[in-house]
């Protein structure tokens, strides 16, 4: 998808990516028993799929998926918060590459065929 060994142009290409390119920027890798059963070693995240946050100070935090935020490249888990000073909890965004997913949410056919396709 990146075409260009100049990090500039990898850069410039990144952030101005329409979309659907983006969705394929938001990717992470799954567990090893998915990745066994679906024949495929990672998917771009999606809503209520179950994560684990594998870097960062909420490493090992499993949770499922509640936003997903192309725009800025970021999801939000379940369980991972901020503390603001009036006591408030806030998501605290994470990169997709920072989490693995432990658990598909399949309930939407447009992934099954995916996984179908890429199975072969």
């Amino acid at each position: 998808m990146i075409a260009s060994k100049q990090s500039g142009k990898q850069r410039k290409a990144r952030f101005t990516a329409p979309l659907h390119q983006r969705n394929r920027l938001m990717s992470a890798m799954i567990s090893r028993d998915l990745r066994e059963k679906h024949g495929r070693k990672s998917l771009p995240v999606r809503l209520d799929d179950t994560v684990r946050v594998m870097r960062g100070n909420y490493a090992g935090t499993e949770g499922k998926v509640v936003a997903v935020n192309r725009k800025k490249y970021t999801i939000a888990v379940e369980g991972v918060v901020s503390v603001k000073a009036d006591g408030t909890e806030v998501a605290r965004p994470i990169h997709p590459s920072n989490v693995m997913i432990t658990k598909l949410n399949l309930e939407d056919g447009e992934r099954k065929e995916i996984l179908e396709r890429s199975g072969r």
